[in-house]
């Protein structure tokens, strides 16, 4: 169940936001930022009725926290929003030992081998692709203006100001696009180089056939 058949189910959707890090790592905040941005903007399709936070990005800490936040809803949720792959994965384990997996839209990030499995299982409904060699090409740019003294603009990066609230200070950061990956479009992350098709399709020919992906 994923995509629009979200939208089939009585408004607005009853959510758990799973949130990860934000007790140590300021990106994890910024992700907690940009989630609710979203949710409070969309009040009348979303209902975000459990908002828990995975101490430290600790994937044992997941399926308990999860797990709490279910019972705390009734035991039904119709929606999970979960900050990465790993805490997503955690979530699909809580809901196949409830037969639930596949019948609750779940989303992750980072497309990892094993969050992209479960997107090709139809145990999950999207990640966030974020580009390894992008990321690196941009870092040795700045990296490299920065060495020979000059303004990195003159390398072309643009770097944005925000709040670091954590470390109570203010950071620069160039910021690249990132993508959505869905199982209509799970085969890039292969194309780009990210992952393998051999680590990605192992017990799942069928599913990377179908996603246009050849191991």
């Amino acid at each position: 169940m994923c995509s629009s058949d979200l939208y089939n189910v009585k408004t607005p959707a009853k959510t758990i936001e799973m949130d990860g890090g934000v007790d140590v790592d300021n990106n994890a905040v910024l992700f907690k930022q940009g989630a609710q941005k979203v949710f409070n903007a969309n009040k009348d399709k979303v209902n975000v009725v459990e908002d828990s936070v995975v101490k430290g990005w600790l994937v044992a800490n997941a399926a308990p926290a999860f797990t709490q936040a279910l019972t705390a809803a009734g035991g039904t949720v119709d929606a999970v929003y979960a900050a990465n792959d790993d805490i997503a994965n955690a979530v699909i384990g809580v809901l196949k030992s409830k037969g639930l997996n596949g019948k609750v839209p779940v989303t992750g990030q980072d497309s990892g081998v094993e969050g992209l499995d479960n997107i090709l299982r139809g145990d999950q409904c999207a990640t966030i692709y974020k580009s390894y060699a992008a990321e690196a090409a941009a870092a040795s740019k700045l990296a490299i203006a920065l060495v020979q003294g000059k303004d990195v603009a003159s390398a072309g990066v643009t770097l944005q100001s925000f709040n670091d609230p954590q470390g109570k200070r203010t950071l620069q950061a160039y910021l690249l696009p990132a993508q959505v990956v869905t199982k209509a479009n799970v085969k890039i992350v292969v194309q780009s180089g990210q992952v393998t098709a051999a680590d990605l399709c192992k017990g799942l020919t069928a599913q990377c056939q179908a996603a246009g992906i050849s191991s």
